[in-house]
């Protein structure tokens, strides 16, 4: 898909509004990217955002912030950078990079953000990060991936959002953890919830829910801790599961 919510999605998710369901967009995104990206679904629940590091409330206020913590944060940069992947570093829902690349400006214009360029990047960050990604060939990025993995084991969650942004978070932060928190806050259960996703980092997502569903374009990953396969993100297959469950309890 191209990452917008298209007319039969929308539909749905008014209907699951108007139903008297919470719907909770839960992303790796930042907020000010969801924000754009979810605005003509006119939601007005909260948002799990950065991978579960952020949760904001309706009005896009922060209830919850986790990120990394700062030495560990200047070590993983160091890591990386000799992994030859300068990352793209998250500070007050801002994104800043070392330098103007292709990659920088794929990567921000997927997302439909700006970035501003810092040069280097140790001299330069004074304040614990979000997170951290590093933008590259799936392939290669597979390598860093094991290789982080064991350094940092234990002391960054790490996944991959789409085969070519490689994620670094605080340990502990998930998408699942994001949801916990909500649930606590909001008084829903684990039993009470249908997560959808598709990508490796919705792994802890579909996990946590009573009910996972994975589209069917997911990553084996994915589908694997699914309770069901739904049609492809091409086909809407989100707005196809609601629209039965809608359908189903008139």
């Amino acid at each position: 898909m191209d990452g917008r919510l298209h007319e039969r999605t929308l539909a749905a998710l008014g209907r699951a509004k108007a139903a008297g369901l919470h719907v909770i967009v839960v992303t790796g995104r930042m907020a000010q990217s969801v924000r754009r990206a979810i605005e003509p679904a006119a939601l007005h629940d909260p948002v799990i955002c950065y991978q579960g590091a952020v949760v904001t409330d309706g009005e896009w206020r922060w209830l919850r912030h986790e990120p990394i913590p700062f030495e560990l944060a200047r070590e993983t940069i160091a890591a990386v950078l000799a992994e030859g992947f300068p990352p793209n570093v998250y500070v007050d829902d801002e994104l800043y990079v070392e330098s103007e690349t292709d990659a920088a400006r794929n990567y921000a214009d997927f997302q439909g953000i700006q970035f501003h360029v810092v040069g280097e990047l140790l001299g330069w960050v004074t304040k614990a990060p979000t997170k951290l990604v590093c933008v590259g060939d799936p392939a290669e990025l597979d390598g860093v991936e094991a290789r982080m993995r064991e350094q940092f084991a234990g002391r960054l969650h790490i996944s991959k959002s789409l085969p070519f942004f490689l994620e670094f978070a605080a340990a502990g932060v998930t998408k699942g953890s994001g949801l916990d928190f909500l649930a606590a806050r909001m008084g829903f259960t684990k039993a009470q919830t249908i997560a959808f996703g598709d990508g490796e980092n919705d792994v802890e997502l579909l996990a946590w829910a009573g009910y996972g569903v994975a589209v069917e374009n997911a990553h084996d990953r994915v589908k694997a801790v699914a309770d069901w396969v739904c049609p492809s993100a091409s086909e809407e297959g989100v707005a196809q599961v609601l629209e039965a469950l809608l359908d189903s309890n008139p």
